[in-house]
């Protein structure tokens, strides 16, 4: 008996013995395995036109190179939201959300609220960081999650960061999770954040300013086909303004977003951080010279040589091969007027007063002389909804007077009431659509008025905010793990960016997100 108990001991003990020598091994086994996506990468020009892609095909060798032969090139994207201006655009790209979801209706809009115009990321709550005290800004009149706040929730331990010239160009994309904003003070040229995000900058974004690093483009030559552009001789607000006006902005972007990577490091930690990038001086460029010039031409090749630069560090320090990259533009741009007169095509230009001062002469003449607006952000009016009711007036009644009015100006395309959109009483079309999309109860306008294609307000250079195919025809490119090469032309959104992503992440989709997983470039036989 004892000697069948000591054989069962012995083998017991045996057993646990065995057991202990496999524990490391089976503890070795059961560690996450690295995420084969380790950094996702925005890529946002603004002002990138789909055709400069095809017009400049031959002067790309480098970054831009590289995602046309190597990524999925969806030729046929559009922004479906109106106006298309930056901060729609750059909220639509990781959020899928129309601007009737997700709140930002504007570069700035008119609150009725506080009686003032407000930019899409003013917060007064929100002090400036990095540079002399000022206001801050911040994501907080975003209304909808992003891909960066649903990997955040996915994963705690993940990283998002925004870095781009303008403030609502970094804050958007990466949402209200973020770990930090980055933008350029042009006062100081310093890049900046604000008290949303942290007390104070990283010590690494000081170090970084320290150096002074835009202060070296002083008396830097750009040489364009047009001519030779020379930066002012001496540091300061004129020089660092010039320089986000020139191929030296996005240069120096990039230094920045390098300093990022390394410091935040950024893809390098076995999770899936999120890094978005908002190259800002194309958009400069193009709105003071228009897209047909040679300094349009110029800063594109410049911009292929700066995505080149970029790949090329990613590569040495996370790995190009587990970047997961999207490339896309917040619209597009309208030629010069002067141009398109000379070429025998339509358009021109018109004024705020030529649009605004006839619709409030049609209210006046209608329902007695008055302060009849309130304010206006783009084409739209706001009207004074004290003086409806001081009056006793029907609202949608003043609405129909100022359309008809809108409607009789000279190169008007469509007018739409406020009273329509809130009704879904809009014709099915393609600018309509987009209008209906856009239209936000609280925060839009009275009117929503759409000029004729190659019409724009301003007596100089060249802007965009329409519908039409110039504005709206954006890059849409994909590149990385789980990514068919290949050019895909079934026509796609902007809005399907955020929803791809999410799927490719494994993660929930963005909470107001109207987009579609583009799936057909997808290598898993099961997401297809």
């Amino acid at each position: 008996m004892r000697s069948g108990k000591a054989k069962w001991w012995t083998a017991f003990v045996c057993c646990l013995l065995a057991l202990a020598g496999a524990r490391p091994s089976l503890l070795q086994s059961q560690q996450p395995a690295q995420p084969e996506v380790r950094l996702v990468l925005l890529i946002a020009v603004d002002q990138f036109r789909y055709d400069y892609l095809t017009r400049f095909r031959g002067d790309y060798n480098t970054g831009l190179d590289r995602l046309l032969r190597q990524g999925a090139n969806y030729v046929n994207a559009h922004l479906e939201h109106y106006p298309t201006v930056t901060a729609l655009g750059h909220a639509a790209m990781l959020t899928g959300a129309f601007p009737k979801s997700s709140g930002i209706i504007g570069n700035d809009w008119y609150e009725r609220e506080s009686g003032r115009n407000v930019t899409s990321v003013f917060d007064p709550s929100a002090q400036l960081l990095g540079a002399s005290p000022g206001a801050g800004s911040s994501p907080r009149r975003l209304l909808v999650s992003t891909v960066g706040d649903e990997l955040k929730r996915a994963n705690g331990s993940a990283k998002v960061i925004g870095i781009s010239f303008k403030d609502r160009s970094a804050i958007l994309p990466a949402g209200h999770m973020a770990d930090a904003a980055y933008w350029l003070d042009g006062n100081s040229g310093n890049f900046v954040s604000s008290t949303y995000y942290f007390s104070a900058v990283p010590e690494w974004v000081a170090a970084f300013n320290s150096t002074r690093p835009a202060d070296k483009f002083a008396g830097a030559e750009w040489p364009t086909p047009a001519g030779l552009f020379k930066m002012p001789p001496a540091p300061g607000s004129k020089l660092y303004n010039e320089v986000y006006g020139s191929p030296f902005g996005n240069e120096l972007l990039e230094q920045f977003v390098e300093e990022a990577v390394r410091a935040e490091r950024l893809g390098q930690r076995g999770v899936t951080d999120l890094l978005t990038v908002g190259f800002s001086s194309n958009d400069s460029v193009g709105h003071t010279h228009g897209p047909d010039s040679p300094q349009a031409h110029a800063i594109s090749v410049e911009t292929d040589r700066v995505l080149g630069r970029l790949f090329d560090y990613l590569d040495k320090s996370v790995g190009m091969r587990h970047v997961l990259v999207a490339l896309t533009a917040d619209h597009g741009v309208m030629p010069l007027a002067e141009d398109l007169q000379r070429q025998k095509m339509p358009g021109g230009r018109t004024t705020s007063p030529a649009l605004f001062d006839p619709i409030v002469q049609a209210l006046s003449a209608r329902f007695k002389p008055g302060p009849w607006l309130e304010g206006t952000a783009g084409t739209s009016p706001y009207f004074n909804l004290k003086l409806i009711r001081e009056r006793g007036l029907d609202r949608a009644a003043v609405e129909r007077v100022a359309a008809e009015a809108a409607a009789e100006i000279p190169n008007v395309a469509h007018v739409y009431t406020r009273t329509q959109l809130l009704l879904g009483q809009t014709p099915d079309d393609p600018v309509s659509r987009r209008v209906a999309a856009s239209f936000h109860a609280r925060r839009s306008g009275d009117l929503e008025i759409v000029f004729d294609p190659y019409w724009m307000r301003g007596g100089s250079g060249t802007t965009h905010g329409t519908p039409y195919s110039y504005d709206s025809h954006i890059p849409l490119i994909f590149m990385g793990p789980g990514i068919e090469a290949g050019r895909y032309v079934r026509p796609v959104a902007l809005n399907d960016l955020a929803t791809t992503l999410a799927t490719l992440l494994d993660i929930e989709t963005p909470s107001g997100s109207a987009g579609r997983p583009l799936h057909e470039m997808m290598t898993s036989a099961a997401d297809r």
